[in-house]
């Protein structure tokens, strides 16, 4: 190695300085945000409440007309 290489290679060798980016924090922001909205929905809403799902309801008929 030449005397001219080694102040090149310190440099190579120096840990990079993190580069900040705005948008990155504002998705950190809104990502924060919705997680506090839906806790506190869970928390307003509570363990007992639950949401019935309407049945499916399946014609024999059309499944018969599929089958031919």
């Amino acid at each position: 190695m030449t005397d001219s290489t080694l102040p090149k290679a310190r440099e190579l060798l120096q840990s990079p300085t993190p580069v900040h980016s705005p948008w990155a924090t504002l998705v950190a922001a809104g990502l924060a945000a919705t997680a506090a909205v839906l806790m506190a929905g869970v928390m307003v809403l509570g363990p007992g409440v639950r949401f019935n799902e309407a049945g499916v309801r399946i014609d024999p008929a059309a499944s018969e007309m599929n089958m031919r």
